[in-house]
């Protein structure tokens, strides 16, 4: 009796930790999703970073009016990291998702979903590619 429960023990840990292992955030558990070769929220929107954001800073240079013009995507207060998305506290508390360790943003002059209408403004903002 004691070797089958150590046997069963034994074959419960392997797989959960195959599990764990395998595990991949699924478009359901992300912000975003490629499509077209470029990052885009659930509704079509192009998603752009940011040159003047460090990866992995864990904030965002974009702020004020510029926030204006390039909304972030923001991450309610149950959100959380899944894969390549983090989660950033922007200078008013409130949360963005980065990718890759960026925040990332929509561009307001990006009217229809799949408008690309900020790749390469101002040689800062960019189109996040496949």
């Amino acid at each position: 009796m004691l070797k089958n429960l150590r046997l069963a023990a034994a074959t419960a840990t392997l797989l959960f930790a195959a599990g764990c292992a395998s595990y991949a955030a699924t478009p359901a558990d992300t912000p975003a999703m490629f499509a077209s070769g470029v990052l885009v929220t659930h509704g079509g929107q192009t998603l752009y970073t940011f040159d003047k954001d460090t990866a992995h800073s864990g904030k965002s240079a974009c702020n004020g009016p510029c926030a204006a013009l390039w909304p972030p995507l923001t991450a309610t207060a149950a959100d959380q990291p899944a894969g390549a998305y983090s989660i950033v506290t922007r200078d008013d508390g409130s949360r963005q998702w980065a990718y890759q360790g960026k925040p990332v943003y929509t561009y307001k002059a990006d009217q229809k979903a799949g408008e690309r209408n900020g790749d390469n403004f101002k040689d800062v903002w960019h189109i996040i590619k496949e």
